[in-house]
């Protein structure tokens, strides 16, 4: 029997109770890694844990994280390390967009963006890579088409974005020594619940055949999980086909 590209491999997923994240836990599961699923909402992640056992040949486990609480995301990766001997890949997906007009931005949705999309992925990483480089594992950025070009509509999200992939590629030249493999992962628009507390939700503002699927997003990460050194996917953009019509 053939054995699974990720068999053996412990991999944890912020923002895992929807969407991209939630997609990627299946798409890795289904790969054969273990996958430690992270989000705010503990009844939600059990769900798709015992979904995923249930599944798939292998254990899911919910530990219910904030990002933007430092000590809660080291309480997961210890979890994580606790229960299954390793961390082999980390997944940082949690992210958020709050208005859209930089003169109107509350102070509030400004930090919010700040702490979750930049302090989170920091947190993620810093208490990750010690256990990574042992294992000579991967991180998984979730970056952005806003993260390459300039975005009229949020400013402030964009340069999350752009934050993103700056660290996300420092840290790729820091420590690829060590045996890190990074990819950053940049799609366009994505049917999921994006934009929903402030706007439309981009499941509702697209049809299907429109633009990306989160099944599709999570496609390229398992791909970025399964690379094994001396090759890495260092940045893979999924873009919508018509996007560059728009400029």
């Amino acid at each position: 029997m053939e054995t699974a590209p990720l068999d053996g491999d412990v991999a944890v997923i912020t923002g895992a109770s929807s969407g991209i994240g939630e997609a990627t836990a299946h798409a890795l599961a289904e790969n054969g890694a273990t996958v430690v699923l992270a989000a705010r909402s503990e009844e939600t992640l059990t769900e798709i844990a015992d979904t995923i056992t249930a599944t798939y040949d292998t254990a899911a486990h919910a530990v219910p994280t904030d990002v933007t609480d430092r000590a809660a995301v080291d309480a997961l990766v210890e979890t994580a390390v606790e229960e299954y001997g390793s961390l082999d890949l980390l997944v940082n997906n949690a992210g958020l967009a709050r208005g859209d007009d930089v003169a109107a931005l509350t102070d509030d949705e400004y930090r919010q963006m700040m702490a979750v999309n930049c302090d989170g992925m920091f947190y993620a990483t810093r208490a990750a890579l010690p256990h990574l480089t042992d294992a000579d594992g991967t991180i998984v950025f979730l970056g952005s088409f806003a993260g390459q070009y300039p975005r009229p509509s949020n400013p402030v999200y964009a340069a999350t974005k752009w934050w993103t992939r700056g660290f996300a590629h420092s840290v790729e030249a820091r420590y690829g020594d060590d045996g890190l493999g990074v990819t950053v992962v940049n799609p366009t628009e994505v049917r999921t619940r994006f934009n929903d507390e402030d706007g439309t939700a981009f499941e509702e503002a697209y049809d299907e055949a429109e633009v990306s699927r989160p099944t599709d997003i999570a496609d390229a990460i398992a791909f970025a999980a399964t690379q094994s050194a001396p090759t890495v996917a260092s940045e893979i953009d999924m873009y919508r086909q018509d996007k560059f019509s728009e400029f």
